[in-house]
């Protein structure tokens, strides 16, 4: 069934850009090293459910991106492209694609030019003759012996006229050539080389340089031609896009319940959640995907977005410059809606080109079982590397699963965590245990009280149908017990997912809150506790 999904420790299972599989309709595959963010429809196509072999690849481990860690073969390969880019930037290079096009243009007219002109020239230089003969011709009323005199005075003029004829017809071009030429010569000099930046980081600057050229060569095995290709693609498609500009526009807030940023894993990358089930909302669906203008706002945001997000991370070289994508499928309207198809398609393939190697890890929760088929297909084309970042789990195993790399208290309540928005008791820092109820079993978690004081305490179990009370015990066996909890059910349909409350303890004892689980499955318990002073 889909509730049992893979162990995250099976099978192996990656950008930009990326890694997110591509769309059914496309099953093209996609460049096998190159990374993205995944956030589109696209990926929700091609995840799978199925427990007994998908869940987690062979685990990914982050490379190193301080330099003098690195491989000497990397360290090669970094130096050659820095070598690249330090010489397209000498020369303009990265703006010079869209100035290139116009002399390439101009060259052809510039040539036909040139024959009309050889061919005026021809015709001059056949007049010549006719002007000779028309000189030759004797007057009538000289003497013959007077008419050869006069014929030689005019082949003299006839000499001096093809003298001057080429002097003012070819010569006078060549000066002004002479001119011009060293003008060119002296505009190209004075040009300093161009500064260009990604994500707010100069090219060649610091170390953070480093990080950002090694997102390129990972991406492209350290290949070092094609990662320099891809980043001046990256660059030219940037200024393309105006991101800049993009990042300072108002695109509205209409999105922030399907991709928001929420909370960090255990290693410190910031965690970005992807739910599209709120697609079924159909006032939201037809205001983001129902015309082209629409759609394409949807792009732009989202591309603002992970510009944002992007912009907030560390890339010193111990730095965190990944993010973790999480990717619900529950109530996600589906391949049926093409809106949404063309509209994420187009995302994925963007993030893909454009966004290499900011993926740390992609966990595809509330994963239905039919996906499995389409991800059989793609699946072939992935990189090991790009596998070993995939996650799925199915339902059931949804809040396990996020367990393992996000913290309890950071996870969102609707995914089985304890993080609510609003003023709360208990805060991001205030840690959570976690334990495992057995199947039909009783199980208790105690408090122990040393003085006057009120307890406060919060409890939530994944997999309800358990019951649970709460009582405390003095010290003294003399004393008696307070039962704080009358045991009653927990379910699914409770609209309290997250059991609160407190205690003033007027001597010392214990809380002791109990829960029984009669059912054949095991439970996960979450709680935590802390003391504040009494104010009487």
């Amino acid at each position: 069934m889909a509730e049992e999904t893979v162990k995250t420790s099976d099978a192996p299972v990656v950008a930009t850009e990326v890694a997110a599989a591509p769309a059914p309709e496309k099953t093209e595959p996609a460049p096998p090293t190159t990374e993205t963010v995944t956030v589109t429809e696209t990926v929700t196509e091609a995840v799978v459910e199925k427990e007994e072999k998908i869940g987690e690849s062979a685990s990914f481990k982050e490379e190193s991106n301080v330099a003098g860690e690195l491989p000497d073969p990397q360290k090669k390969a970094l130096d050659e492209l820095k070598c690249l880019v330090q010489e397209a930037l000498n020369k303009h290079e990265f703006t010079k694609p869209v100035e290139e096009k116009k002399p390439v243009e101009e060259k052809k007219p510039a040539e036909e030019e040139k024959k009309p002109a050889e061919e005026e020239k021809k015709p001059a230089e056949e007049e010549k003759p006719a002007v000779v003969k028309k000189l030759r011709r004797p007057p009538k009323h000289l003497p013959l012996s007077k008419t050869e005199a006069c014929v030689e005075e005019e082949k003299k003029i006839e000499v001096v006229e093809e003298k001057t004829i080429p002097v003012t017809g070819e010569s006078a071009p060549p000066p002004a050539a002479v001119e011009e030429s060293p003008a060119k010569v002296e505009a190209a000099e004075p040009l300093a080389p161009e500064e260009v930046s990604i994500w707010g980081i100069p090219l060649l600057a610091d170390e953070r340089s480093d990080v950002v050229l090694l997102k390129f060569l990972r991406a492209r095995d350290f290949k070092v031609k094609e990662a320099f290709a891809m980043l001046k693609s990256v660059v030219a498609w940037r200024k393309e896009f105006d991101i800049e500009s993009l990042l300072t526009e108002d695109l509205g807030c209409e999105q922030e319940k399907v991709v928001y940023m929420h909370g960090t894993d255990k290693e410190g990358h910031p965690v970005c959640y992807n739910a599209y089930g709120e697609y079924q909302n159909k006032e939201l669906y037809n205001e983001t995907f129902s015309t082209e203008e629409k759609r394409t706002k949807f792009l732009r945001w989202r591309i603002q977005f992970l510009e944002k997000s992007i912009r907030k991370l560390d890339f010193s070289p111990d730095g965190v410059c990944t993010i973790v994508q999480v990717v619900d499928f529950k109530n996600s309207p589906g391949p049926f809606k093409w809106e949404l198809r063309q509209a994420t398609n187009q995302a994925f393939q963007l993030f893909q080109d454009n966004y290499p190697e900011f993926v740390a890890k992609q966990v595809f929760i509330n994963v239905p079982f039919l996906y499995l088929a389409f991800y059989k297909i793609v699946n072939p084309f992935f990189t090991q590397r790009t596998k070993s970042k995939f996650v799925f789990a199915g339902p059931s195993k949804t809040a396990e699963t996020l367990f393992k790399y996000i913290a309890p208290e950071l996870v969102p309540v609707q995914y089985g965590g304890l993080s609510r928005e609003g003023e709360q008791e208990f805060s991001a820092a205030d840690s959570v245990t976690e334990e495992i109820i057995k199947p039909a079993t009783k199980h208790c978690i105690e408090f122990p009280v040393t003085e006057t004081c009120t307890l406060v305490w919060e409890a939530r179990v994944v997999g309800y149908e358990i019951t649970y009370g709460a009582e405390f015990v003095p010290s003294d066996e003399s004393g008696y017990t307070v039962i704080v909890q009358k045991a009653r059910k927990i379910s699914a349909t409770t609209d309290e997912p997250i059991l609160s409350g407190s205690f003033k303890c007027n001597e010392p004892g214990k809380v002791v809150l109990t829960f029984n689980n009669q059912t054949s499955k095991k439970k996960i318990i979450l709680y935590r506790s802390k003391t504040k002073a009494t104010t009487d």
